[in-house]
This record gives C-alpha cells, sequence and structure tokens, in this order.
C-alpha cells in the first residue's frame, strides 16, 4: 500500500521532513498535490470533515488522516522502523523534531514577522530586525542544543539514522541556502551537523533522491528563502 502524501506542489516546505523519510525508508507513496495539482489538494482539505487535518502536510494512510510533521514522523517511525522500540529513545526523538518545528517556524517569521499573509516586501524593515537577531542569537542556540544532541555519535539514538535525522539534514541544508554567509561562519563550531548533513546525504534512498526531479529546488516561495539582503557573516 502507498501512502497519500498532501502537500502544496511546488514548494518543499514543511513537507520536505515527510518526504525525506519516506524516500530514506523506501516506504512508498504519491505525492498527490504533484500529481493531481493544488486545486486537488483544496478540494481534499474542504471535503474533509471530523477530525480533518488543519493545513498540510498530512498523510492519508487507507483512511487514517494523520497531519502536523511531527506526528506524521512518529506515526511513520514506529510502523516502518525509522525510531527505536524503547519508549524513552521515541520520546527524545519526538522531542528533537517538535524542537526543530520551532525552529522552522522562527525561520519563517524572518521573511514574514508582521503578518504571514502579507509579501515580504511589505515588511522589509522588521524583517531585517527579526533576520539580524535570528542570526546572532537564535540559530546558535538552536544548533548548540542539536550538536549537544549529538553527544559525538554517528546518529542520534544508537547506531542508525532516524527520521529525526533526515530532519537535522533538511535543516542544515536549508540554513546553508537562506544565509549561506552566516552558514559558513558558524559551520565550524557544528562538526557533528555538518558531518550528520553528509551521512544522511549519502543514504541510498536519499542519494537516490536528491538526484531525481522528485527534489524540488529551494526558492522564494518556500519556508528556507535567500534574500541577500537579510544575511551576513
Amino acid at each position: 500500500m502507498a501512502y497519500d502524501l498532501w502537500y502544496w506542489p511546488s514548494i518543499q516546505g514543511r513537507g520536505e521532513f515527510v518526504r525525506l523519510a519516506l524516500e530514506g525508508g523506501g516506504i512508498p507513496y504519491r505525492d498527490r498535490a504533484r500529481d493531481d495539482g493544488a486545486e486537488a489538494l483544496l478540494d481534499d482539505m474542504e471535503a474533509r470533515q471530523g477530525r480533518a487535518p488543519f493545513a498540510p502536510p498530512y498523510l492519508d494512510c487507507d483512511g487514517l488522516v494523520i497531519a502536523q510533521v511531527a506526528n506524521i514522523l512518529m506515526y511513520l517511525g514506529e510502523r516502518h522502523g525509522l525510531a527505536p522500540s524503547s519508549i524513552a529513545d521515541r520520546l527524545w526523538l519526538n522531542q528533537i523534531q517538535l524542537t526543530i518545528t520551532d525552529l522552522v517556524a522562527e525561520v519563517h517569521d524572518v521573511h514574514h514577522p508582521v503578518a504571514t499573509g502579507d509579501y515580504y516586501e511589505d515588511q522589509k524593515p522588521e524583517a531585517a530586525r527579526t533576520a539580524a537577531q535570528f542570526r546572532e542569537e537564535r540559530l546558535p542556540k538552536f544548533l548548540t542544543y542539536f550538536e549537544s544532541a549529538l553527544n559525538g555519535a554517528d546518529w542520534l539514538v544508537d547506531h542508525r539514522w532516524t527520521y529525526a535525522d533526515t530532519s537535522l539534514f533538511q535543516v542544515i541544508a536549508g540554513l546553508r541556502y537562506m544565509f549561506p554567509q552566516r552558514m559558513a561562519t558558524l559551520e565550524p563550531d557544528y562538526p557533528g551537523l555538518v558531518a550528520l548533513h553528509d551521512r544522511v546525504a549519502a543514504l541510498p534512498g536519499i542519494r537516490a533522491y536528491l538526484k531525481s526531479d522528485r527534489r524540488l529546488a529551494f526558492n522564494e516561495d518556500g519556508i528556507f528563502r535567500h534574500y541577500p539582503e537579510l544575511d551576513a557573516a
């Protein structure tokens, strides 16, 4: 059975954290809005009643609909061996993933600090101020936490990759696109995260995905956006 993944078709966005786990684990899925268009996603959202998702991404697995990235990944991790068996380890991974969710929200707020519905061009002064504080204070705080979570190991838990490792790969890749100057300055302080990024990229399923047309490029419609005026070393 292939899962139905519903997310906006033209960006990586939050859906990419789910795609990476699916691709890395060799788990069959259909990227429904990429196959059928954004209108199909809107129609599917509108048709759902009761325990409906608030927003994409969401996963439809034979009638069981799961939304929120951390929730989806926790389900996939337990069902497909992308998480360890210990409850303490599973909760630890979920904690890491929820912290990544916090970071992603702050990343989005860098270029949309005033209103999500307004264009970036309508809030550039506020974005410049937010970006400076994020680069100098918040970004090192998050990276230091994730580096500490690795604790010198190859993977976050045990001796194999999990969905939280693929999510950290996406974090580093996205931040490199968004803040190339700042990341060039910071990365020497986080060798574990840099090595983890490279280790995930070399996984057979991820390597094949990154070379395929299924991996969309970062762009200025997604979460990780590169505006040169918001970057600095």
